[in-house]
């Protein structure tokens, strides 16, 4: 019995004092918040103290750089005048592409054993499509490779598009000239031929709102003028040419028929050995025959 008692008190005393050591608690009842664009959007934070009756509260919004949303009971920045708060829970009005990121509601209560929670929301907002920019050449040659391009950057989320031509919806397939990519808005056209030429236009489209489409533009679909067949023309035959002399010179010089004659002329000149020296005369030896007289 004894034993019991002494394994139920440490039980109950640990009870007791996690009462006292129960902290702020924060949490959100919808931590991810999607709102289409120019409507309100609202970020819940729930809150429970022990002690504190009055605590601090705040949001920031993560970015590059965290900024305050909420700080000593006013609103900061372009929050100020379209936001409010009751409890802890943020209402933002009207908002736009740029409030899309991820906010933390903070609450401090100093009088609590552990006096700083937080919860985190994000807001992801909807915008529908909007016009596309749309690349379409006025005009092609005959036979040249050809893309068309489409893109709206606005849209979240991100659009889809479909190219049309003659205001007839074009459709990719194995058998087909061209192809489309959906998701990056491109047409391509491998050979461009007369029956490609039209009136094309893309369209952009996503879960938000109605699709949009850019304005129809013309393509033309032209032959290479005389001139340039005949630049061209000359163009391949001189190629042509140079190949077949550097072919030639090839083969010539492996059958040896281009190489040069190695006997060279000496270009030394010949310079006369020097005459030889008077003879040097012996004067010991030397004998008088004659004399002279004046």
């Amino acid at each position: 019995m004894n034993n019991v008692k002494m394994m139920v008190l440490p039980l109950l005393i640990t009870l007791l004092h996690c009462r006292v050591c129960l902290s702020v608690t924060v949490s959100s009842s919808k931590p991810k918040v999607e709102v289409h664009e120019h409507t309100d959007a609202v970020l819940s934070c729930e809150f429970r103290t022990e002690k504190d009756q009055s605590p601090r509260i705040e949001w920031k919004k993560k970015g590059k750089a965290v900024t305050f949303v909420y700080f000593n009971h006013k609103f900061t920045g372009s929050y100020a005048g379209r936001a409010k708060i009751e409890g802890a829970t943020l209402t933002i009005h009207s908002v736009t592409q740029k409030d899309s990121g991820e906010y933390r509601c903070e609450v401090t209560a100093s009088e609590d054993h552990v006096n700083l929670g937080e919860a985190t929301v994000n807001l992801n907002v909807l915008v529908p499509p909007h016009v596309p920019s749309c690349e379409v050449p006025s005009s092609v040659f005959v036979g040249s490779g050809l893309e068309l391009h489409c893109k709206d950057k606005l849209s979240v989320p991100p659009a889809t598009y479909r190219w049309y031509k003659d205001n007839r919806a074009l459709t990719a397939t194995v058998d087909t000239p061209y192809s489309i990519d959906t998701n990056k808005g491109t047409l391509k056209l491998k050979s461009v031929s007369k029956t490609d030429a039209g009136m094309y236009r893309c369209e952009s489209s996503n879960s938000v709102g109605a699709p949009k489409s850019c304005v129809a533009q013309q393509l033309k679909v032209i032959d290479y003028p005389l001139n340039m067949t005949i630049l061209i023309a000359g163009a391949a035959g001189f190629l042509t040419l140079v190949i077949f002399c550097c072919i030639c010179v090839c083969v010539c010089r492996r059958r040896g028929c281009c190489k040069k004659d190695k006997k060279t002329k000496s270009t030394k000149s010949f310079n006369p050995p020097p005459p030889p020296a008077p003879p040097i005369r012996n004067l010991k030896n030397y004998k008088q025959t004659h004399s002279f007289m004046i």
